[in-house]
């Protein structure tokens, strides 16, 4: 008796202790904070996209919108200020008396715009050999880099001769080493070829070898020669076609891009350079336009100077606003395949 009046003293006080739970219709949700759902949404988005400084749904709002285009504007401002005031300030320059050169502080614009100095500096400098020489230089370490480069990166990258890597390796090598080291070794091969003791002084096989020999050129034919499928040479090989001929008709039709590249920068290359054709041209008479300028430069005036180099930079100017589609395109052709 005395443990069923227990049970049934414990049975009341559970029951009267117990409360009743609520029906589910009537229980509160919490809503998540909205810290809390802007972090879901910004784990939401990053779960598909890579993550950037700033999130992109702070740069859609108004504000961030905003900063955005000023920020973007006002660095794009600076850089091509940066680049472009130079060749301003050396045109200008060139239409200023000697007076208004050296006044200070300098003016943006020359008061008295005086454009008789670009003839003077033509016949002055003889800018039109001068640019003949250069012209010709340049056509001859192209055609030259063409014939050399193509057919190593060509051979590197589908005939596989034994020790390719190796060969690629050292071509590259020589990217790290500075171009003022080489140079003594350079000029003492020049004047004395190995084995067959030729002279190159004062001739243009002086400024076409080493150009041509250029391992930034062929690894970069190399690269867009290995996205060439090999089953279009497999094809050619089973026809009987023998290699040369595979280059010639398959490899360097389907390779015009970079091909425009490396031309390009052969010829950019030739035209600024300056300190080896000032070695290997000593003649007046055979002197490229950057070594002709120098040479003269100490007997005109200084707004002729600016004037010579205006028309020397024209060309290259020309060059690059005619084929800077073709510079890019040729840069990023054969980074992927597939």
């Amino acid at each position: 008796m005395a443990n069923t009046a227990n049970t049934a003293d414990t049975a009341r006080t559970v029951h009267t202790t117990a409360k009743p739970e609520a029906p589910a219709e009537t229980r509160k949700v919490t809503p998540p904070s909205a810290h809390r759902r802007k972090r879901r949404r910004r784990a939401a988005w990053a779960d598909g996209h890579a993550r950037t400084i700033v999130s992109p749904l702070e740069l859609k709002s108004r504000w961030g919108t905003r900063i955005y285009w000023a920020v973007l504007a006002a660095v794009l401002s600076v850089f091509t200020l940066v680049f472009v005031f130079p060749l301003y300030w050396m045109v200008t320059g060139a239409m200023k008396s000697g007076e208004e050169i050296a006044q200070m502080p300098p003016t943006l614009w020359p008061e008295n715009p005086d454009f008789s100095v670009f003839s003077d500096a033509w016949e002055l400098f003889d800018i039109g050999t001068l640019l003949q020489n250069t012209l010709y230089y340049a056509v001859g370490a192209w055609l030259f880099t063409l014939a050399v480069d193509v057919t190593a990166a060509y051979a590197l990258s589908k005939l596989r001769p034994m020790f390719g890597n190796a060969i690629l390796g050292a071509m590259l090598a020589t990217l790290m080493i500075p171009p003022i080291v080489v140079m003594i070794p350079a000029y003492v091969t020049v004047t004395d070829v190995p084995i067959f003791g030729w002279q190159l002084l004062n001739s243009p096989w002086a400024i076409w070898f080493p150009v041509a020999a250029n391992g930034f050129n062929i690894f970069l034919l190399k690269r867009f020669f290995d996205s060439i499928p090999d089953e279009i040479l497999e094809a050619a090989e089973i026809d009987g076609v023998p290699p040369w001929r595979v280059l010639v008709s398959i490899i360097l039709p389907i390779s015009r891009p970079i091909l425009g590249v490396v031309s390009i920068f052969t010829i950019v290359m030739v035209f600024k350079d300056f300190l080896w054709p000032l070695l290997v041209l000593p003649d007046s008479e055979k002197m490229t336009l950057s070594v002709g300028l120098s040479q003269t430069a100490g007997a005109v005036s200084q707004n002729q100077i600016m004037a010579g180099l205006v028309i020397a930079s024209i060309p290259m100017i020309i060059v690059f606003f005619f084929f800077q589609r073709s510079i890019m395109a040729g840069l990023t052709a054969g980074s992927l395949k597939g």
